[in-house]
């Protein structure tokens, strides 16, 4: 959520970067600016109706300990207007203060300088490209290669279930285990703490790190008792330290945590989510990261060249995309996507994005941290995927098939424990 004193002193610079995101309401700046000017001006008159009221009581109760009885009773006598006047007031503030909110929670975040304009996913900007795009004998879909060997099942999930929740079996099955544990075994040499966080989370926490009320249709919401399965471990972890006064001497705060994540991807269908493409349940490992906003950018690369190490360890071609201002989330200030080639679809598929956030979910968090001058400010929030396992397993099974059987990366062997899926 953007600072309301920010948009008052940058109207300007705020309307040209909401601009970049092609954000359809402009007008609704200009109306928070004029409800911040009602707003401060009904809380400097409650608060000169209240010390009135208060100095009143002040002086009725000297007068009384004075034996002045007929004097304070004169005073007296102005309590009843006062405190309506209090009670009118208070509730106007309530109310400029709630639809401000209101009007304030429809703003995006502002991008970043360096975001490119643009409405789609191809005015995307390539940054960096690695790795080469392997040659095949063979080009069987991963689908095809999970049915032949017997390690993906998804007319079996689609049974218990429905379409995109797949059971892993066998070698599948330990694949994933496989992945999970070098995710978490990098993420830890790396600096990160790793959590364990519930997999459900309550509105506070949606509304803290801006899935709420943006994306409700988005996730899983369990009725009866009001809480919605995450869509990413980013959820929890970051609302760890939601109403939290943090010490600037502990930041960068580093953590990752694996869990199960779950999307709705309501009206998605077609061949390009076909297989693990796209799914409603998936596992992933995330890291999240707590910076000063002097470093935050600098955080941001480091965040990106950890997620391509971890490509590069698995022997994946991939590339690294700087979205443009219509292809951000309505949350994120810069993200790169992370998409490997996935060489018999012939397609790049994004495994990871990594985004600085700025102070938008800070502020919404009540996240803030104590500066040298002893005064709260707020820091900034990063996260990234590092990795998401279903495009990964995908294209570790098609890039990799030979007549032989599909071959697993030396980096993931110790994990495996086998170095064939035949």
């Amino acid at each position: 959520m953007l600072q309301v004193s920010y948009i008052r002193e940058n109207k300007e610079k705020v309307l040209e970067r909401l601009a970049v995101k092609n954000f359809k309401q402009p007008e609704l700046v200009e109306e928070i600016i004029s409800l911040d000017e009602e707003r401060r001006q009904t809380q400097s008159q409650l608060d000169s109706v209240s010390a009135e009221a208060n100095s009143i009581a002040k002086q009725i109760g000297d007068l009384m300990r004075q034996g002045k009885k007929a004097e304070a009773e004169v005073l007296k006598a102005k309590t009843p207007v006062l405190k309506e006047q209090v009670k009118t007031l208070s509730d106007k503030l309530t109310a400029l203060e709630e639809e401000q909110l209101n009007k304030t929670i429809q703003l995006p975040n502002l991008p970043h300088s360096s975001v490119p304009e643009g409405k789609t996913p191809e005015e995307n900007e390539t940054i960096f490209e690695h790795g080469e795009k392997p040659s095949l004998t063979q080009k069987l879909p991963h689908w095809e290669l999970a049915a032949k060997y017997d390690i993906i099942d998804f007319e079996l999930g689609n049974k218990i279930a429905g379409a995109g929740f797949p059971v892993y079996k066998g070698k599948g099955a330990k694949l994933q285990r496989a992945l999970i544990n070098f995710f978490l075994d990098h993420a830890e040499a790396a600096g990160y703490r790793e959590m364990q966080p519930p997999v459900v989370v309550n509105e506070a926490s949606g509304f803290g790190t801006g899935q709420l009320p943006d994306k409700e249709g988005q996730m899983y919401h369990v009725g009866i008792d009001n809480l919605y399965l995450i869509p990413t471990a980013e959820v929890p972890v970051t609302n760890l330290y939601r109403d939290v006064i943090v010490k600037e001497d502990e930041l960068p705060i580093k953590n990752c945590a694996y869990t199960p994540c779950f999307r709705r991807e309501a009206g998605s269908y077609g061949a390009h989510v076909r297989g693990l493409n796209r799914l409603h349940q998936f596992d992933k490992v995330e890291i999240v990261q707590i910076a000063h906003p002097d470093s935050s950018y600098a955080v941001l690369e480091e965040m990106s060249a950890y997620v391509q190490s971890l490509l590069q360890k698995l022997e994946l071609p991939y590339r690294v995309l700087r979205l443009c201002g219509g292809d951000m989330s309505f949350t994120s200030s810069l993200t790169y996507d992370m998409e490997v080639w996935c060489a018999a679809q012939e397609r790049w598929l994004e495994v990871s994005s990594v985004s600085n956030f700025e102070t938008f979910q800070s502020n919404r968090l009540k996240l803030r941290f104590k500066g040298k001058e002893g005064k709260p400010q707020l820091p900034h929030t990063l996260n990234g995927s590092a990795l998401a396992l279903p495009r990964i397993v995908a294209t570790l099974l098609e890039n990799n098939q030979t007549e032989k059987g599909i071959k697993i990366p030396s980096a993931l062997v110790p994990y495996t424990k086998f170095e064939w899926i035949d």
